[in-house]
């Protein structure tokens, strides 16, 4: 039986009123929803604090492949399309905080249940858990850059701290605890992820988040100080110090644009390089006077400073390697400058910026669960720890045990993050929007999803073309 929105309205408590757009767009907070925030939010969480976990949630480590994106795109293409990456995700959010005082409700899953009723519902809240758990392979060049999940993050942790701090080690130290993948990821677990996941508000993380910026900041300033550290073009002047070989002045020439077939793996890759969605609405929920300018503010002031970072290195690391830059842009540090202790405290706390981003991605998925399955159930602590305890296990068991299965979750996470950031956003905007289709915002909104299809499909493809080359 199809679900009436009347009957839906009726479940939640609440009533929509039949107000006319503009109106809705004047209305800065609704009541309903005011109170509903502040009994979420309580006293609420700092402008700064929301900024830094929506940064927290947008960054991760593909930040390490976009000076090989920018190799393959040249300088001001690669701008031009981040930039429009950026205007785009920054839109989507604002649909979604518009669809949320229209309704008056505070979830990404309840946007879902009145656009499309409970199946709605369960799609998006499927999608959210699908996403924040499993790997999502954006169509990149080198997959291992692409992973912005739970699942896939730890598995990074298990496979490159023990290398990370076996380079800080002289002597022989084979066989400890500390230098063993597994045994590293449990601890880590234990001790750092679990707890921090187990508190009861994302807004609690604003201190970790700001931690896990700062350690983006000391890579983006050390990008930009080994710049003059190494000559452009190191392995030539090698070459002609040896074999008095001319020097090739072109190597150190930098592109403005830049076309071969690396750079169709470039849209894809910036295509997700904000998506927060999942994070937007439970920050909402716990922001300090809590309203729709405000967490707009909290958006973009995020994405302008996640904008300014991913520029600002992927600019120094092409700059320092131009056409020989790594697709992971640390590998080409260590092949130059071996052993240097600044490139290796900056791989530490990177790891540490993605070990520190996992007990943030939980809880849109611990949210997600609790709503399909709990939604009409007050808060427990017992059912809380649970399901923490719960995802956790299973994310720890996928990034010891069946790191393989990225090539299921690729195709998963390509579709998955597309809906997420582009085509919900723009569809339910279509559905529950009651201007006419000819108004700028729906006219906006069909751009977005139908973006969103093209880059959905266009990932999807160039994931199976990848598969068949391999």
């Amino acid at each position: 039986m199809e679900t009436s929105q009347e009957s839906i309205n009726a479940e939640r408590g609440w009533y929509v009123s039949a107000q006319q757009p503009e109106e809705a767009e004047a209305e800065e907070l609704s009541p309903l929803l005011s109170n509903e925030l502040h009994r979420q939010g309580s006293s609420g969480v700092s402008f700064g604090f929301s900024v830094f976990n929506l940064m927290n949630a947008i960054m991760g480590s593909g930040i390490l492949g976009l000076a090989y994106v920018m190799a393959n795109t040249g300088i001001l293409g690669f701008s031009f399309l981040l930039l429009i990456v950026a205007l785009l995700a920054s839109y989507s959010v604002h649909l979604l905080l518009s669809m949320c005082i229209q309704t008056a409700v505070t979830s990404y899953e309840d946007l879902g249940l009145f656009a499309f009723g409970l199946p709605g519902k369960v799609v998006v809240a499927g999608t959210i858990i699908i996403q924040n758990i499993g790997e999502k392979k954006s169509a990149c060049r080198e997959d291992n850059l692409c992973r912005e999940a739970m699942s896939s993050y730890l598995f990074i942790i298990k496979t490159e701290l023990p290398a990370a701090i076996s380079e800080f080690l002289t002597g022989d130290y084979s066989g400890s605890w500390y230098l063993d993948g597994q045994t590293l990821l449990i601890v880590i677990c234990v001790g750092i992820v679990f707890p921090l996941a187990l508190l009861p508000k994302i807004g609690f993380l604003g201190y970790t988040s700001s931690l896990s910026f700062f350690f983006m900041v000391f890579f983006t300033l050390v990008i930009i100080i080994k710049k003059w550290s190494i000559p452009c073009p190191l392995t030539l002047n090698y070459l002609k110090e040896c074999f008095q070989i001319p020097n090739v002045t072109d190597d150190c020439k930098p592109k403005l644009f830049h076309f071969s077939k690396e750079s169709a793996y470039a849209i894809p890759t910036m295509a997700f390089s904000f998506l927060c969605h999942t994070s937007i609405l439970p920050i909402y929920c716990e922001l300090q006077s809590p309203s729709k300018k405000r967490m707009q503010n909290v958006t973009n002031t995020a994405i302008a400073l996640s904008f300014l970072i991913y520029f600002i290195s992927a600019l120094f690391g092409y700059l320092t390697f131009y056409g020989k830059v790594e697709s992971e842009l640390l590998q080409g540090y260590n092949k130059y400058l071996p052993h240097d202790v600044v490139v290796m405290t900056v791989k530490l706390c990177i790891l540490f910026a993605v070990l520190l981003t996992v007990p943030l991605i939980h809880f849109p998925a611990r949210k997600a669960l609790t709503m399909i399955f709990f939604s009409n159930f007050p808060f427990s602590w017992i059912r809380h720890s649970l399901i923490t305890l719960a995802l956790n296990v299973v994310i720890v068991l996928l990034a010891i045990y069946v790191p393989d299965i990225r090539n299921i979750f690729g195709v998963v996470g390509a579709s998955t993050s597309t809906c997420l950031i582009f085509i919900f956003p723009g569809l339910f905007y279509l559905k529950l929007s009651r201007e006419d289709f000819v108004s700028w915002k729906k006219l906006g909104a069909f751009i977005l999803f139908f973006f969103g299809i093209l880059i959905g499909n266009f990932s999807l493809a160039l994931i199976i073309f990848d598969w068949i080359n391999k």
